[in-house]
């Protein structure tokens, strides 16, 4: 297993280059569209299952979400494992000896993994806000780098109290300004996907990893 450095480690321009940012927008580019469908799929799951329960079928659904989320953590486990050279392996701490449905159903409530699983897909979802400005940020910084080529255009950066904050380059000095400019704000938003990357990795150790009892 790969050590999990500070993204701090990484050098301030070095960070263009390195392989292991790529890997982390990667994974942060597959991983927030799974954060909203974990969102919704748990939700409807949880709420359903709970409303049901009182007629019994709730309790189908509110298990079936319990083993869905062992499910989808596995992807997770893989997709982390792929992203970031980890070797988080499945948990063993369901029985596979059980003899009937009922122990079986038991065997999954009582697994520690099967709530840690939960856990980690109930909060993927936050990974959404970060990664939407970080995709923001680099699309912004990647249209400066063009700006020697296509001015004159207006570059936006956003709205600030209702009101568009934009940068209109009309002459050739601006567009070459705007080079430098762009590149020093791709690599702050190479150093902040690093930085979000590695509290997801860290969440991902914590919580998909087995535990002391093997789940």
């Amino acid at each position: 297993m790969v050590s999990l450095r500070e993204p701090s480690a990484v050098p301030v321009v070095g960070v263009v280059a390195a392989r292991r940012t790529y890997a982390n927008l990667a994974y942060l580019l597959v991983g927030a569209p799974l954060g909203i469908a974990y969102s919704m799929l748990l939700t409807f799951g949880i709420v359903f299952g709970t409303l049901l329960s009182v007629v019994g079928v709730g309790v189908v659904v509110l298990l079936a979400t319990l083993v869905g989320s062992r499910l989808l953590a596995g992807l997770e486990r893989r997709l982390a494992n792929a992203a970031w050279s980890l070797d988080l392996r499945p948990p063993d701490d369901v029985p596979d000896d059980a003899d009937g449905l009922l122990p079986l159903a038991k065997g999954y409530v009582d697994a520690p993994s099967t709530w840690r699983s939960l856990g980690f897909l109930s909060s993927k979802v936050w990974i959404v806000v970060p990664t939407t400005f970080l995709l923001f940020g680099t699309g912004t910084a990647l249209s400066l780098v063009a700006a020697p080529a296509r001015y004159p255009y207006t570059a936006e950066f956003g709205t600030v109290n209702g009101e568009p904050v934009t940068w209109t380059i009309d002459t050739l000095p601006e567009a070459a300004l705007a080079v430098p400019v762009a590149l020093c704000g791709l690599v702050v938003v190479l150093h902040a996907s690093n930085a979000v990357a590695y509290a997801a990795r860290r969440t991902a150790v914590a919580l998909l990893g087995r535990g002391p009892d093997g789940g």
